[in-house]
């Protein structure tokens, strides 16, 4: 493969793509886009391809965010991470810099083609990628809740799809959730990060919690929730614990790894609540797509 090619594949980070797409599915479902049911006409109607509209803004605004973090981090991958596409002279700064901004420009333009509000939220989450990209994630504690806040409002550009927000609340859920991955990273350079580990296992143990909570409330198929629930926890506590129990640069990773990858089964989790669990399989359909792409690509 060309080496320009790929070092500019790189940089969209191809593994985690398809964790955003997950949030809109997940977004799109507490939205109420299954409340009446599926027609047997869904796959033709407007609001399937609304769907995928949202979903490939989510995957372009998550592309020309971590483009662009790269673009931000250049001098600090220098001396941390020289192998990366623009210290390494593969994909020039400038152009880097272009390739982002474009990228975040589609994305935003995708959303509002499926109506304002959906096109506000996409310039929303594009404010704040670029507040974390540019200053937030100097900070120890603004930075993972900048993060946070990033894939709360992707959450939100799902539910945007009807214009229904009543339950925005969901979105406190990956805004924890993202804040507990993005306190493991900090560690993942130089290891000796295990208080931060801890904390990362106790807001896990908050999104378990709340997830559970939300089956019990919303859904009649409880066991089907909580199955994805399981499967979930086991996933993202497993390399947590070993990282904790060996704070290696090499161990962190693979939980950090873990923790976004696995966005796509908190998504089913959230998702079988408030649709049905074949819905949650389309959903859970994704995980085996960023796995394979994690063997070619960096996740962080």
């Amino acid at each position: 493969m060309n080496s320009t090619f790929l070092g500019y594949a790189r940089l969209a980070r191809p593994a985690n793509l398809p964790t955003a797409a997950a949030d809109i599915l997940a977004g799109v479902a507490i939205g109420g886009i299954f409340a009446s049911g599926v027609t047997s006409d869904f796959l033709g109607s407007v609001l399937f391809t609304h769907i995928l509209c949202l979903m490939f803004s989510s995957v372009f605004l998550y592309a020309g965010g971590v483009i662009l973090n790269d673009v931000f981090d250049f001098k600090i991958d220098q001396v941390e991470r020289p192998e990366r596409p623009i210290p390494s002279g593969v994909v020039p700064i400038a152009a880097a810099t272009l390739y982002g901004s474009i990228t975040l420009v589609i994305g935003i333009l995708l959303a509002f083609l499926v109506s304002s509000i959906s096109g506000g939220v996409a310039v929303a989450l594009a404010m704040a990628i670029l507040l974390y990209d540019g200053i937030a994630k100097k900070y120890d504690f603004f930075g993972p809740l900048s993060m946070g806040l990033c894939r709360g409002i992707n959450l939100l550009l799902g539910m945007s799809i009807l214009g229904d927000f009543n339950y925005w609340f969901m979105a406190i859920i990956p805004i924890v959730y993202i804040f507990a991955i993005t306190l493991i990273s900090r560690g993942e350079v130089h290891g000796e990060n295990k208080n931060h580990i801890v904390l990362a296992g106790v807001l896990y143990g908050m999104v378990i919690l709340a997830v559970a909570s939300i089956a019990f409330l919303y859904t009649d198929d409880l066991i089907f929730s909580l199955l994805f629930l399981v499967v979930f926890a086991f996933t993202v506590l497993r390399p947590l614990v070993k990282a904790h129990s060996v704070n290696s640069p090499e161990n962190i990773k693979k939980a950090v790894m873990a923790g976004v990858i696995s966005l796509i089964l908190l998504d089913a989790s959230v998702a079988v609540a408030f649709s049905d669990w074949w819905y949650g399989l389309i959903i859970l359909a994704l995980l085996p797509i960023s796995k394979g792409l994690s063997k070619l690509f960096a996740v962080t």
